[in-house]
């Protein structure tokens, strides 16, 4: 249990006290135009006083129309920095390193929460959205990096590209969302370049003070898994990003694709040659055991998501006890409230089956 403890060395911004990141989790709790509520300061607050190593923020929308999901935080506008700067200046001070994850939902935005159709690569009939045009990938680009800035502004350690889930920069990745013809379509090396020139843009106009992750996922929405080895690899071998964050639905699973034989998904990222990057994963580690045995897979850092929400002090929780297991759920209402989970986000986690007590 000694490394989740140690600190984890940055190049890039300040030292992770130990080896915990809180996952980006979806949670409904800001106001509708995007600024951050009493209630999702109060969420991410604890959980950095609950001895997060990283404390990260939901998915944050970086253009009004790339909104994924009602009451999700903004930082599309200058009109966020108030509520932006207050969330770095709490966060901060607990010796948390604060990161905010920029995001864009594309085809998976709701209709009903913009005006016209929704952003995606290439036409999509199921979900109405349309292709950007090569000037609306470029403006799509600006939104992120203008998002970054605003991050490194509101006083944050750094951001986090959302590449995974079948968001945006996803759906680029997607041999089967992405259709396009021109430098962002065809090879992975143009469906993939949408990617690393932001993290070109990013770095150079944020400089090596402040942190860059990107998140990906390897499975589902039409992705391969060998495409997505190759830009994890290239990620690390270019040392622009400082670490990455795998999410796999379950670290100690097997791979879908039943022709990559019998190693686990997680060995095929920890094999790869990660240099000064780090390498994290999120996955159902949800005991002191799993994220033991996730650090003894190779990992640099765990990735915590329903244990989080389970314990606003999940690290301390692993500390004091390397048994610990998280209360049984379904829990109480009750209980996620004094977890500093809002009416609001107790009504989400209604969505999760079984993790809710009904009513």
């Amino acid at each position: 249990m000694t490394h989740l403890f140690e600190p984890l060395a940055m190049r890039r911004g300040p030292d992770w006290p130990n080896r915990f990141m809180l996952a980006p989790l979806t949670n409904q709790q800001s106001h509708a135009d995007g600024v951050l509520s009493e209630d999702e300061y109060r969420w991410l607050t604890l959980r950095a006083e609950g001895g997060f190593g990283l404390t990260m923020t939901c998915a944050s929308h970086v253009t009004e129309r790339g909104i994924g999901f009602p009451g999700q935080l903004g930082i599309w506008s200058d009109h966020h920095l108030e509520g932006l700067s207050r969330l770095a200046e709490g966060l901060n001070a607990t010796g948390t390193h604060s990161v905010v994850q920029l995001h864009h939902a594309g085809m998976r935005t709701p209709p009903k929460l913009i005006a016209g159709a929704p952003e995606c690569p290439s036409d999509d009939d199921e979900t109405g959205a349309i292709a950007l045009s090569a000037d609306g990938v470029e403006r799509v680009k600006d939104d992120f990096v203008m998002a970054a800035r605003r991050a490194k502004r509101a006083g944050f350690h750094g951001v986090e590209l959302h590449g995974a889930h079948g968001y945006l920069l996803c759906q680029f990745l997607s041999p089967e969302i992405n259709r396009r013809d021109d430098d962002y379509g065809g090879s992975l090396e143009n469906r993939s370049r949408i990617l690393f020139d932001l993290v070109a843009r990013i770095r150079a106009e944020c400089g090596d003070d402040f942190s860059l992750g990107v998140r990906l996922s390897p499975e589902r929405f039409g992705l391969r898994l060998e495409e997505i080895k190759q830009i994890a690899q290239r990620l690390m071998r270019e040392d622009q990003i400082d670490y990455l964050d795998m999410s796999l639905w379950d670290v100690f699973k097997m791979p879908e694709e039943t022709d990559q034989g019998d190693r686990s998904l997680l060995a095929h990222f920890t094999e790869l040659d990660r240099g000064q990057v780090k390498l994290g994963a999120a996955g159902k580690i949800m005991t002191a055991e799993d994220a033991r045995r996730a650090m003894e897979a190779g990992l640099d850092f765990v990735v915590i998501g329903r244990g989080a929400i389970l314990h606003h002090d999940f690290p301390r929780q692993v500390e004091a006890d390397t048994e610990f297991r998280p209360v049984s759920l379904p829990v109480s209402p009750a209980h996620l409230k004094a977890e500093g989970l809002s009416d609001t986000f107790v009504t989400y986690m209604r969505n999760w089956k079984g993790f809710v007590q009904a009513p």
